[in-house]
């Protein structure tokens, strides 16, 4: 069975952590949050303009150390919310400043109806990997917690996850 780590940000209602601990928790993959130096903070009007104008400029903010390394895992998943139709900024850090090579990416994000093009986003700053079961899991179009996407479709996807581990 090959090691996996699942790597993910969430901010504002926890939807992706939501859906990272449970691929976690089922699959027995270990999980690491990544987290900004400096947290945003505000109303959530406030941070959602300061995220569009990070990913305008294509800001890396600076993040946390996980305390894992990527190194030490045969596939690594990296979890993200949908920030302006592309990952949120703290994702696009971490996979920036990771060597991806011969690493096989199993890449997910949230989003809230309009999921743009965060796969391919973070398929481009994976350098060097391979990649596998894809996922956009969509919760309600108001910024709630609410999941629209079927739980049998997440329960889908974690059993093809399983899968490929066992490969």
């Amino acid at each position: 069975m090959k090691k996996m780590l699942v790597v993910y940000y969430s901010w504002a209602n926890g939807n992706t952590k939501k859906i990272a601990e449970e691929l976690a928790g089922k699959t027995g993959a270990d999980l690491a949050r990544i987290e900004t130096v400096k947290d945003y903070d505000g109303s959530c009007d406030e941070v959602v303009e300061q995220g569009k104008v990070e990913v305008e400029k294509g800001y890396l903010p600076p993040i946390k150390d996980l305390g894992v390394s990527i190194s030490d895992y045969d596939v690594i998943a990296v979890g993200t919310p949908t920030w302006w139709y592309t990952m949120a900024p703290a994702v696009h850090t971490f996979l920036k400043s990771q060597d991806w090579t011969g690493r096989t990416v199993i890449p997910f994000m949230t989003n809230g109806g309009w999921p743009g093009h965060v796969i391919k986003d973070m398929k481009a700053a994976c350098r060097g990997a391979s990649f596998i079961c894809d996922a956009q899991i969509r919760f309600d179009s108001t910024g709630g917690d609410r999941m629209v996407t079927k739980q049998s479709e997440v329960d889908s996807w974690i059993e093809s996850v399983k899968k490929e581990l066992s490969r």
